[in-house]
């Protein structure tokens, strides 16, 4: 594939990044995003706009999903007007959402059966990193398909790992985001206590952040919490998500994540007194004193 012919499918905080990148390094392009107008804005910059999944992978040698959920992703690829309705023999469908291991080998199979290959490659990085060709790739699927298109991965990203067969991909992201989950949790419970406690919050946090429990996680977090800054980079309600996921999966291969239950306990807090919308870091605010008035 010199310069294969691209369905981009999702064009949200991750995927309109993404995607930017890609018509920039001059791949042809057709979007799909289930709000047109995100698909419009990038109708400018070459891309062509499609009405429905379908018709974006038409004639498409690389599909490209990035949506929020098992359920968005089942929707861009399967029914009449899926992704693979429109599919060719031999394309290479590129599934960079964050999904069950379950629904991922589901969606390899049916693409099988289609002659076409799945690359499950969920992503690094957030709003930044996806708009500055910042992300990591962890795939899982043939090590020949990813060999095709890791060009069209590169425009995007730092790097491609490939881990294994399908689902691969999926099940070290949730490993990933189970461990960010819980470091960002954590952190908004040290905060609220830092500030109940009369302690000096921007010196107790410089420490913390220079110490050896920081993460680069905690101290980007730590950083939003304290400038109460929740414009989302990743929204809240879809780290509620994938910690969900994760308990699922890992009891699933008979391991228990007693660290990540607690932290969904925390999100989930926080999604129902209305913070999914906002940045992950929107999960310190229920465990943090009421400002005062006046």
């Amino acid at each position: 594939m010199d310069t294969p012919r691209i369905a981009f499918l999702g064009l949200g905080i991750m995927g309109g990044g993404m995607a930017r990148r890609l018509i920039a390094a001059g791949f042809p392009m057709a979007v799909f995003n289930r709000d047109r107008t995100k698909a419009e804005a990038l109708a400018i910059t070459g891309a062509r706009v499609a009405d429905s999944p379908r018709a974006a992978a038409a004639g498409a040698e690389v599909i490209i999903s990035m949506v929020a959920d098992d359920a968005a992703s089942r929707t861009m690829w399967l029914g009449p007007e899926g992704a693979l309705a429109g599919a060719a023999r031999g394309a290479v469908l590129i599934e960079c959402s964050t999904l069950t291991i379950a629904w991922v080998r589901e969606l390899a199979a049916v693409a099988a059966a289609q002659g076409a290959e799945l690359l499950d490659a969920p992503v690094t990085g957030s709003k930044a990193a996806a708009a500055g060709g910042e992300v990591t790739f962890l795939v899982g699927g043939s090590a020949a398909a990813l060999e095709k298109v890791r060009p069209v991965l590169l425009a995007m990203g730092r790097g491609a790992t490939h881990l294994g067969p399908a689902g691969s991909g999926a099940q070290l992201k949730l490993i990933n985001n189970f461990l960010a989950g819980v470091h960002v949790a954590a952190m908004g419970e040290a905060l609220g206590w830092i500030e109940r406690s009369g302690l000096d919050r921007a010196q107790a946090l410089a420490f913390l952040e220079g110490s050896a429990v920081a993460s680069p996680v905690t101290k980007t977090v730590a950083a939003r919490m304290a400038a109460a800054d929740y414009a989302p980079n990743f929204f809240l309600k879809l780290m509620a998500k994938d910690l969900g996921y994760a308990v699922g999966e890992a009891a699933a291969a008979g391991a228990t994540l007693a660290t990540a239950e607690a932290a969904l306990r925390l999100f989930r807090a926080a999604v129902a007194a209305g913070h999914g919308e906002k940045d992950m870091a929107a999960v310190s605010l229920p465990s943090r004193p009421v400002p005062k008035q006046g």
